[in-house]
């Protein structure tokens, strides 16, 4: 009876491959995650570049860089919504688009109130 079954079922080739072969295969495991997600863009809503263009927030590499690295961070933990701050200035962050939605300045961040994040990463 089983050799019945066998005949019947098709013989696919498999690979049994170790080592940096298979995690190329596979796309190199979190090393590899980590650096396509630090490539994805950080993209500016309309909304958050008008923000920060009023607001005198210069929009530097080193900004994005570290934008990036709150995006990811907050992306291994669950987070969805959140709020990337220093000491002078806030984003309010959509993580999973990679979209800064708003802008903040020290001084507008003392009467805020930040609703809908699930998340906070210092910059």
């Amino acid at each position: 009876m089983i050799d019945r079954i066998r005949s019947q079922v098709p013989i696919i080739p498999q690979t049994t491959q170790s080592g940096p072969e298979a995690r190329q295969e596979t796309g190199g495991g979190f090393g590899a995650m980590l650096q396509q997600e630090l490539s994805k863009p950080v993209e500016f809503s309309k909304h958050a570049k008008t923000r920060a263009e009023e607001r005198g927030i210069e929009i530097t590499p080193s900004l994005i860089d570290q934008l990036k690295g709150s995006m990811v961070r907050a992306q291994a933990k669950g987070a969805t919504n959140i709020l990337a701050m220093d000491t002078e200035k806030a984003f309010i962050i959509n993580v999973p688009h990679g979209k800064v939605i708003t802008a903040i300045t020290q001084d507008e961040m003392k009467d805020s109130v930040f609703t809908n994040i699930d998340g906070a990463v210092f910059l």
